[in-house]
């Protein structure tokens, strides 16, 4: 198993610029989380910029909270939150302490610690009773799935609360962010296409085009834009008197 104590990882200056600077700059290193279970890595093939108090998609838009305190703090530490009751998310800090902005990893290629990604997302053997990796019925899509999504990426990788805060650049923390040469396994972003659009299912800032993502790469998750809610009626009320009574 690697040794994540002797793994390169990027600086902390490389994370104190605007989120929508390295945002970019992401696509292609590898994040990995190191739990007692093992160590799962993920190529980063699409991330998302959130830019704080000038952004209203931002968690931090309206100051500091409990639950967004790690956003305020130096950058390079994870900010991680449970997303509508169902999964965890996970987020990279940016910019000096105090701004508040972070970057969004939506969906990575798994390039070590597969077995154990796999265990986390689906169990031990797939829907035909098979345990080899990608074995069995829909193996290969499986396989692309493993770390799809924000939500699908922190399962495989054992990522939940208690990794909010982690010191993704310090030696020996328990999740870190390595430059693509890094994992022998990783394949290098090099000269691919980087596409540029809009974030996924927000209702605020939504036209702003701060997702990014790696042209032609399967792994990258489908975008979905927020479907507004159909509107509720309004309960219809009768003449009220003057003591306060309603009349139909």
């Amino acid at each position: 198993m690697r040794n994540h104590d002797e793994t390169e990882r990027l600086p902390r200056v490389f994370f104190a610029r605007p989120a929508t600077d390295v945002a970019p700059d992401l696509l292609g290193c590898v994040l990995w989380h190191a739990s007692p279970a093992g160590l799962v890595a993920a190529r980063l093939v699409e991330v998302e910029a959130y830019r704080g108090a000038i952004d209203p998609a931002s968690h931090s838009f309206r100051g500091q909270t409990a639950r967004n305190a790690v956003m305020f703090g130096p950058p390079g530490h994870a900010y991680v939150y449970f997303s509508y009751g169902m999964h965890y998310c996970v987020n990279l800090v940016c910019q000096p302490a105090g701004l508040a902005e972070a970057v969004l990893i939506r969906a990575g290629a798994v390039v070590d610690g597969t077995d154990l990604a796999w265990r986390r997302r689906y169990g031990l053997a797939d829907a035909d009773g098979s345990t080899a990796v990608g074995a069995g019925r829909n193996g290969g899509q499986r396989q692309r799935d493993l770390a799809r999504g924000p939500g699908r990426l922190c399962q495989a990788l054992g990522i939940d609360r208690s990794a909010d805060g982690a010191d993704a650049c310090a030696p020996g923390g328990p999740i870190g962010i390595s430059p693509p040469e890094a994992f022998d396994r990783a394949e290098v972003a090099g000269a691919a296409a980087i596409r540029v659009g809009p974030r996924v299912g927000i209702s605020r800032a939504a036209d702003r085009p701060w997702r990014f993502w790696l042209a032609d790469d399967g792994h990258v998750s489908a975008y979905k834009s927020l479907r507004p809610r159909d509107p509720q009626p309004k309960p219809v009320s009768g003449r009220r008197t003057e003591d306060g009574t309603m009349h139909e």
